[in-house]
This record gives structure tokens, sequence and C-alpha cells, in this order.
């Protein structure tokens, strides 16, 4: 099989806000298929696609009534069949968005399974007695806020929800309910897809017995980062709502049969040890190929930070795989989150082309490779569940879901001729891809030249990677090395000029730097036995012999 994935880099597409069609507001399936030719340009790897299946769109698709089918608003089948052709004429994968923990309420499995305590599907979702006061079952909290369990009044059962009550939880303990996954999943495997991206993946399973969580006494946590101030979930352990040690043995038959097609899974993790969890899921060749978590998309962009989370990663992942990704659809957008809300062209080349030198997989969300800011949404054009839940503590995902702008100068920035489902924000229009395309010292031209300069460099697609001490906390300095290529690449997150000393980079007798610089962002130099870098630039050097 090959390994195409160990290095990709993956492009996410949230399709409600990246190309509208036909004029109704929503980003669509033909509207990706009509810009094929800018995800090439950029030069990625594969795309991932958020859902595009038949839901009531509670959760915006993350809610599937239908997983065989493409919802209208996104158009159909055939339009689907179109856009993967059309990538795979052009060398691109593509990966769709699965998701197995939960369904919709509207899903006829559930539909069914709510009627009454005999039907077939009775054991198809997670059901519960209440306690003898009437109570929930237990003490468990979704993430969205409040219990996580609803009462059902036809069987006279509450049953778990761990995100909105619209999106009841599968029973995954029940074989039958693995086996319909997995034919859901081979639909899509037969119609050609390259792979899955497994939203929220280790919330299959939970304690049969249905354990109390313990309270969380230090710190706070989240699945999602940002909503955690204003949700008490954020107060608990979660050790018994999500990753039961069984639902590795699904894991391994999700990797039997994708290993059948030659597809590949990434794997989303939400919990309180998720670095853990990703080495389980994706050590070794029987689980899961890769995986990610949220711990770089936070609001710590500091280099001591990414650091210390990287090291961590490697540790405990052992052989395990990362896809490493700084801003999806589910938090704000990294040029906003890691400036203080003022973001700037430098930092926004920066933070990507410091996630394009990192080991592993690394995925674009879309939009970042313009600089775009957080979106700022009013109250009364708000979308998101969890947004309109908490407000004003914590403002919700619609910040970083506005449609894409394509043209200065067009309506809607060239996003719908209609009015679309989010505004654009006014700041986006100079950003604008068609205004970024004539310009090569933008943050697209930008990127486009660094995915090309990566792909020359062995090293950064296949070396390994070791940190390099720093007597700065905002500078970041590593190798990354093969056999035939080290390269030295020193980050300066920090808004004053540093200087990183070459015995600092444990150079041996003999051996000098060579810059390497292919791209159009602010860069470091070296001079004088120093390594020296403007505020928020970047310096990537080969190690090369001495001559003579």
């Amino acid at each position: 099989m090959s390994e195409w994935w160990r290095n990709a880099v993956i492009y996410q597409i949230y399709p409600r806000s990246f190309m509208d069609s036909n004029g109704d507001g929503t980003g669509d399936l033909p509207g990706i298929t009509g810009r094929m030719d800018y995800i090439q340009e950029l030069g990625v790897d594969a795309i991932w696609i958020s859902p595009f299946f038949k839901s009531p769109m509670k959760d915006f698709g993350y809610d599937v009534s239908d997983y065989r089918q493409v919802d209208p608003v996104f158009g159909a089948l055939e339009d689907f069949d179109l856009l993967l052709g059309e990538a795979h004429r052009r060398g691109i994968k593509v990966i769709i968005d699965h998701v197995l923990s939960h369904t919709s309420d509207h899903h006829p499995w559930f539909q069914e399974s709510r009627n009454d305590l005999d039907n077939a599907k009775a054991d198809w979702y997670v059901w519960a007695d209440p306690r003898p006061d009437g109570s929930p079952p237990n003490n468990w909290l979704s993430v969205f806020g409040g219990v996580a369990w609803k009462w059902e009044p036809r069987r006279r059962q509450y049953y778990l929800h761990n995100f909105l009550p619209g999106q009841p939880d599968l029973n995954y303990h029940n074989p039958q309910v693995r086996q319909a996954g997995l034919s859901n999943l081979e639909f899509w495997l037969q119609r050609g897809v390259d792979g899955f991206r497994l939203d929220a993946i280790n919330f299959c399973m939970h304690d049969p017995q249905l354990r109390n969580n313990p309270p969380r006494h230090s710190g706070a946590g989240s699945f999602l980062t940002g909503g955690e101030a204003a949700s008490p979930y954020g107060m608990q352990e979660h050790l018994f709502d999500h990753s039961h040690p069984d639902n590795l043995l699904f894991m391994e038959d999700i990797r039997r049969l994708l290993d059948k097609y030659d597809a590949i899974a990434l794997g989303e993790i939400g919990s309180d040890r998720s670095m853990d969890v990703i080495g389980e899921y994706t050590r070794g060749d029987s689980h899961l190929h890769m995986a990610y978590s949220f711990e770089l998309m936070g609001p710590d962009g500091s280099a001591s930070h990414i650091r210390q989370t990287l090291e961590t990663l490697q540790a405990k992942a052992r052989g395990g795989w990362c896809c490493l990704a700084i801003g999806n659809h589910d938090v704000e957008r990294v040029a906003s989150r890691w400036t203080g809300n003022d973001p700037d062209t430098d930092s926004a080349k920066l933070f990507s082309i410091l996630l394009g030198c990192l080991r592993g997989a690394i995925c674009i969300y879309q939009g970042d490779e313009l600089g775009l800011p957080e979106a700022e949404v009013p109250y009364e054009q708000l979308r998101d569940p969890y947004g309109l839940s908490f407000w004003p503590v914590y403002k919700g995902r619609d910040g970083c879901r506005t449609p894409m702008p394509w043209s200065e100068d067009a309506p809607n920035a060239g996003f719908s001729s209609a009015n679309p489902w989010l505004p654009v924000d006014a700041r986006h229009f100079a950003l604008a891809a068609n205004r970024q395309t004539q310009n090569p010292d933008s943050v697209l031209a930008c990127i486009r030249d660094f995915l090309h300069f990566r792909k020359q460099q062995p090293a950064l697609l296949h070396g390994d990677l070791k940190f390099l001490p720093a007597r700065n906390d905002n500078v970041l300095a590593c190798t990354r090395a093969t056999d035939e290529q080290t390269l030295v690449l020193c980050f300066n997150l920090d808004d004053e000029e540093r200087q990183v000393h070459k015995r600092e980079l444990s150079l041996f007798d003999g051996q000098r730097l060579q810059q390497l610089n292919g791209f159009p962002a602010r860069q470091g130099a070296i001079a004088n036995g120093s390594l020296v870098l403007p505020p928020r630039s970047s310096l990537i050097a080969e190690v090369c012999r001495e001559s003579g």
C-alpha cells in the first residue's frame, strides 16, 4: 500500500462556505468542482470535505439522516462522482468526513429504535432507564452544554447524546451496529473515495456500566477549544462517556475494510488524554492510519507550547502517526487566535510555514492560505447552536465558517449571487483569492510557493524531528534529518528580533549552514556566527560540509 498520507498536505473544505454554484446562498459540491483548478494550484495532495450527507442540519451536516445520499442543498450523488473524477484527474486524493458515533434523530434507525423496547433496532442506540427519582442515569454531560441524556416518552427511557439532543449516540457494543457502520463506509469506498476523516471517532463506545465521571480537579478541558469557559463539560474527567477500550477492536474492523480498497483513515480525537489516545489509535498497522487532536488549536501559539505539545506527542504516540493542524471548522481562525485578534501578513505566512515544516501529515483549513482573520458575526446572524447556547462568553464557530472570498469586487466576495448563509466579513474582501493571486508577495503566493518548496526537500517529507535549545521561549528551533539531508529550522514567533547562536545548533567542525529560500516570507539571516531572526520570521538552512 502507498504511504502517501504520511507527509501529505490535506486541504479541508467546509462545503457550505466554499463556493455556491446555483445561487441559493449555500456552498455545494459543484462549487467545489468549479474551483478544482485553484485547489490544484495550491499544491495540496488531498482534500477533506466536511459532511454533505442528507441531514436536517441541526449541526450543519454532522447530524446525518442518510449516509448514502447527498443532501439536496449540496447537490446529488452524480455531483459527487463528477467532483471525485475531476480531483483524481488532477492527482488529488479525496477524503470525506464520516460521522460514525451518532446519527440524526431523523435517521430511520432512530425513528424505529425510539418506538418501543422490542423493535429490531431497539438496541442500536444507547438507552438507559431513569434513576428511581426519574433523573438521568448518570452525570454525563454534553459537549454542547447540559446533561447528555434526553427523555423519550415512547420507551420511558433516556437516550445518550454526547453532542446535541438531535444527535443520538449509536451503540457500537452491538455487532449489528458495527456492521451497519462498515457497510456505509464501503458504499463510498466503492464509489472511489481515498479515505475518511472520522469525526469524534473515540466517542463510538461508552462504559456499559454507565459509571459517573469524576470531577476535574485542575484546569479546564473541552473537546472543542474555545467553549470551555462557558460550558460545564470541562468540569469533569471524561473517563467513562467515550474512549472505551473495546473501541480499538472496532478500529481494527475499519482498518481491515480500508486495506481492501487501499484507502486511509484520519481520526479526530477528543479526549482529556488525547495524546495517549492518538498513540493507541494509530500505533502499528491494524488501527487508524493517523489522527489529530486540538492541542495546537487553542489560544497558546507560543514556541514553548508548540514544542512541548510536539515532544509529548512524539513520546506518547510511540510509532503512531499524527496529522497536524492549527485550524479547522471548529476553532477560531489561527490568524486571529495566535496574534491576539490583530492578524498580519507576516504572521499568517509564518504559521503555515511552521506547520509545513513539522513531522507528519498537515491539514490546512480553507481560507487560512489567504490569512483570513476570524470573522465578526453579529448575534442576530449566528447559526451555530454551540455559540447560541453560550453567547456572549463564547460566540461559537460561525466566525471561522463564513464564506470564502473569491473576488474583491464581486457581491458577497464572489461566493454567491444570493445572500449567503453567513455574512462575508468586510475585511475579507481585500484578502480575496483573485487579488492575492495577482500579488507575488501575498499570503496565498507564499503558501503556494512554500508547498512546492516542501516537496523538493527530502528532510521535510521524511526526516526525523529533533528540537534544539533556544534561549528565548518564543523561538522554536529544530532539525529535520534524513540520510541525504539535514535541515535546521528556526521560527521567531515574537514581535521583536531574536538571535540564535550557531553553537546552540550543535553543529560539528567542518559543517556550515546554507540558507534556503523559495517562498516570499519574512526571512532570517546568517551573520557573524548567529541566526538573526526579525519579528515573525523563519529561517530554513541546510547543513553542508565545508569545501576543501
